[in-house]
């Protein structure tokens, strides 16, 4: 065995993993921890999966009591590979109607980066399935002219991951400064999972996406857990988007992928935001 080659081991033990047909959907991948606590729907990042997003919170979410559920979106990880173009839309609806089927509507979704807008897009399309919302680095749009350069790089992106995908992450972990270890081995093979496809098209998605006109008229209980040291998502946007949903604020000294490396910092902000969630909840519902 050559001495840079590794076994891709989890960092962590994960929830039992589930694949369910849904009528209309598909068969869509999951965690679920079960248990009878109150449930939590975790929604993951652009070009992530659940496991990438969530594995730093999975056991103190599983501690605290709650039952967890995080879905692979559609082109990522073990998510659906569909014909039709990705579209964030259709992402919302299948975590909804995952929760329909599992009749565990209507529960408190997380979303984080990506996650947040199909978060937003379940709360206002599928208002049935939702008790609350929780928002973390992610935005009402993201349509600043620095994204804007981001999402014209996306076909090349959609090439060269169709090509070679596990040589582009490598050069993309090398170009981050990223050494091949055990503990990267796993990271790495999770990305190949990606359909290249859908990375690009779902960037694209993003880029046409644009909360404002309606966030406002959404009325769910709301949370928002803003990465107060992002390079990605600009906290200010982040804290726009926290005062258009009517949110209780809880900050993080954190940038964006910090999340899982510094979990021990994120996730007592996340238990605190679905503690305020859950308590606004329980008294509309009362």
């Amino acid at each position: 065995m050559r001495s840079n080659t590794y076994v891709p081991e989890p960092p962590v033990v994960m929830p039992p993993a589930r694949t369910l047909g849904v009528p209309g959907h598909g068969e869509l991948f999951f965690r679920d921890s079960g248990g009878e606590g109150p449930t939590v729907m975790l929604l993951h990042g652009w070009t992530a999966s659940a496991d990438l997003n969530w594995w730093g919170a999975y056991d103190d979410l599983i501690d605290a009591g709650y039952r967890v559920l995080a879905i692979d979106h559609r082109g990522h990880g073990r998510g659906l590979r569909a014909k039709a173009r990705f579209r964030l839309d259709d992402c919302a609806a299948d975590a909804a109607a995952l929760l329909r089927e599992l009749e565990l509507a209507p529960t408190i979704i997380v979303g984080y980066s990506m996650g947040g807008t199909i978060a937003q897009l379940m709360a206002r399309d599928h208002r049935d399935t939702v008790a609350g919302i929780v928002l973390s680095a992610t935005a009402q749009h993201f349509r600043e002219s620095e994204t804007a350069k981001l999402w014209k790089w996306m076909g090349f992106v959609s090439l060269a991951l169709s090509l070679a995908p596990r040589g582009t992450w490598t050069a993309v972990f090398r170009h981050a400064g990223i050494r091949p270890t055990a503990a990267t081995a796993w990271f790495q093979a999770e990305l190949t999972r990606n359909s290249a496809r859908d990375m690009a098209e779902a960037g694209r998605e993003l880029g046409r996406f644009d909360s404002r006109p309606w966030l406002g008229a959404v009325k769910v209980p709301a949370a928002a857990v803003i990465t107060a040291r992002d390079t990605a998502v600009s906290p200010r946007k982040q804290r726009e988007l926290a005062a258009a949903a009517g949110a209780t604020v809880f900050e993080v000294p954190l940038d964006h992928l910090q999340l899982t490396s510094q979990a021990g910092k994120y996730n007592p902000a996340l238990l605190r935001a679905l503690e305020a969630v859950q308590a606004v909840a329980d008294v509309k519902a009362a």
